[in-house]
This record gives C-alpha cells, sequence and structure tokens, in this order.
C-alpha cells in the first residue's frame, strides 16, 4: 500500500522520544510530518499524523476477509498433498 504522508528523514533514539514525547508528538500534529523512533540506529516504529484519509485506505479493504465456519479445516484441501 502507498504511504499517503510526506517523506521525512526526522528520526529520534527511542531514549530522546521518551524524555521528549509530549513535545515530539505536538510537532507531529502540528507539522504533518511523520517522525521515526529508532533503537540503536535502527528504525522500530513510525509516528505519523491522524487523517481523515485513514478511514478511505482501510474501505479498499472491505470484502476481502472471508469468513470461516470451521477455522480448523484447511482452506484448499484439494491443494494438500498428505491429504491426496
Amino acid at each position: 500500500m502507498k504511504d499517503l504522508q510526506k517523506p521525512s528523514k526526522r528520526a529520534v533514539s527511542k531514549s530522546t522520544f521518551k524524555a521528549r514525547a509530549l513535545q515530539y508528538l505536538k510537532e507531529v500534529e502540528t507539522s504533518g510530518e511523520m517522525l521515526v523512533i529508532t533503537d540503536r540506529g535502527r528504525p522500530v516504529v513510525k509516528i505519523v499524523p491522524f487523517g481523515q484519509n485513514s478511514q478511505k485506505i482501510l474501505e479498499g479493504l472491505r470484502g476481502v476477509v472471508r469468513r470461516y465456519s470451521d477455522p480448523m479445516e484447511p482452506v484448499a484441501s484439494e491443494d494438500w498433498e498428505a491429504l491426496r
């Protein structure tokens, strides 16, 4: 799925974020840019502002989830070699 947020090179470590979490959250809210939280230089969390488009992203997934009345039954039993 395509990321609808503007790309940002802003990243902070977990320890820095922990000390100033409210400040960073307010910055994300006002600027509209995402913030990446890192752990030892590796990105682990992305914080993005909530937007009205968030619901539109999920609308594309409606109707694609199937319901199985017997979840223990194989989905495509004819494809299982063990059943042949």
